[in-house]
């Protein structure tokens, strides 16, 4: 499979990639050796160098989608493999060199693949309250159910009713001293059953943080 070619120019038959260290240099000349244009060439080096740290925390998947070249990947992986401060902080100079020769498509690849990964956490999170706000919806209100039914019809209903029956009957009497503790009362299997159904509606399932399954007594049904 060939590569895409390169962007980039040719001075006295040499030829110079867009984006690259070369490139920042002609450019920076052209503007005139100026205190602004050594200022624009350092920031640009700075970024470049902050993208080459975060390819290291990049999920194997998307690194694998993105076009770096061998000896980029190659120093990432020895990079990762690197514990010792000083040599890690070399290697790192030296995948900040590689990712100065990058062609400007491929930054712009680099810069989507960061920006989706950190998306996700924020997205799961969400998803997440999301279900938690159902769950505590039905339980304190029979229409909120309903509604759930209508904006999900492909629910199991007979279940879910049943659910949100055990878990109104298991949620324990309010708690004066838990309560003045700051402490949140026990939840019965039915309470975590209904949250991971209205989950796995909305999206790929997630564990409840409030369930407590290292509790025995939560674990019988009544």
């Amino acid at each position: 499979m060939s590569r895409k070619p390169k962007k980039g120019y040719f001075v006295k038959g040499q030829f110079v990639a867009e984006g690259s260290e070369l490139d920042l240099q002609l450019k920076a000349e052209l503007k005139g050796t100026t205190e602004a244009s050594r200022t624009e060439l350092k920031r640009e080096s700075t970024e470049l160098q902050k993208l080459g740290e975060d390819l290291l925390d990049l999920g194997a998947g998307s690194l694998a989608r993105l076009p770096l070249p061998e000896k980029l990947l190659d120093a990432l992986t020895e990079a990762r493999r690197i514990t010792n401060f000083e040599g890690k902080r070399r290697q790192m100079q030296y995948v900040g060199k590689l990712m100065r020769k990058l062609d400007e498509d491929t930054v712009d690849a680099i810069r989507t693949a960061i920006e989706e990964q950190r998306k996700g956490p924020a997205a799961e999170k969400l998803a997440l309250h999301l279900a938690e706000q159902w769950r505590d919806r039905m339980l304190t209100d029979d229409d909120a159910v309903a509604d759930w039914i209508t904006a999900h019809p492909g629910t199991d209903t007979q279940q879910l009713r049943a659910l949100v029956r055990q878990a109104r009957k298991d949620a324990p009497p309010a708690d004066k001293a838990t309560t003045s503790q700051g402490l949140a009362p026990r939840k019965g299997r039915a309470y975590r059953e209904l949250f991971q159904l209205v989950r796995e509606h909305l999206g790929a399932g997630i564990s409840d943080p409030s369930a407590n399954t290292s509790d025995p007594e939560d674990d019988h049904d009544d």
